[in-house]
């Protein structure tokens, strides 16, 4: 009897042993992939950093650029030094590389090469992009989108998604998206928007339906048939509330209070 019983005390040890350290083993996996997200995110934030602090501008367009590439490094600085798991990296990556797109629009309007090619931004593929210059009258306001830097439109977007709807890449007499960056939301008019400075673009695949609908939304699905993208802000706090004294100096179609205008198109 007592061998028996010594038999099944060693078994239990070893069950345990092992339960110990394949427990430990997921923690250091879990750990290890937490390092290498970080690690990755930290790579494009210098490389994005290095840039910032190299780099001025020749014109308005440039300029602006430059700034919003700013801009970008400093929330990603921001987000990595407060990441505790994988998407919070992953966070901070994309806003390293929206970064650097707006680093290599700036130098490709200064004539400069724009480096080695980026990885594509999420959902920047399913945007589209600003492919003929359209002016619309919205509440007010003129808006241009052009595929081109000029004068009248110095404010560039890479092109992805802002609070779960998709942003064309283009640049634009106006950063009309900032509003729902910022707050994490859309106003009422922006559908109509969208319709009017975007209907029948060719290089637009998607109407102000599936901009109203949100493709990108997590377990949307695109018009393509691929699975949405998470679509979310990168910076924002989607639950901000308060009057942020709106866009476009507080009476344009951004302004009012953006704590009360939580929109679900």
């Amino acid at each position: 009897m007592l061998p028996l019983l010594l038999i099944a005390v060693v078994i239990l040890g070893v069950v345990l042993l092992l339960s110990r350290n394949g427990s430990n083993g997921g923690r250091r996996s879990a750990g290890a992939e937490l390092d290498d997200a970080v690690a990755d995110a930290r790579r494009w934030i210098e490389r994005l950093g290095s840039q910032v602090l190299s780099l001025s501008g020749s014109d308005t367009a440039s300029t602006q650029a430059l700034a919003d590439a700013s801009e970008r490094y400093n929330a990603a600085s921001g987000q990595i030094s407060t990441a505790q798991t994988v998407r919070q990296a992953e966070l901070a990556r994309e806003s390293a590389l929206e970064g650097l797109h707006y680093v290599n629009a700036a130098r490709e309007i200064m004539g400069m090469p724009a480096g080695p090619e980026l990885p594509p931004l999420e959902g920047q593929r399913r945007a589209g992009s600003v492919t003929e210059q359209r002016t619309i009258d919205h509440e007010g306001k003129q808006i241009t989108a052009s595929p081109t830097a000029s004068p009248e439109t110095p404010n560039y977007y890479p092109g992805g998604m802002v609070a779960g709807r998709p942003v064309p890449a283009g640049w634009y007499s106006e950063p009309w998206w900032a509003g729902a960056l910022r707050t994490g939301m859309w106003t009422a008019g922006s559908v109509m928007m969208f319709s009017m400075l975007f209907g029948g673009m060719s290089g637009v695949h998607y109407g102000p339906q599936d901009f109203e609908q949100g493709y990108g939304d997590a377990g949307a699905d695109a018009p393509d048939g691929s699975a949405g993208d998470a679509g979310q802000n990168l910076d924002a706090d989607p639950g901000a509330g308060g009057d942020d004294g709106g866009f476009f100096g507080g009476d344009g179609f951004f302004g009012g209070d953006g704590g009360a205008m939580d929109f679900d198109f």
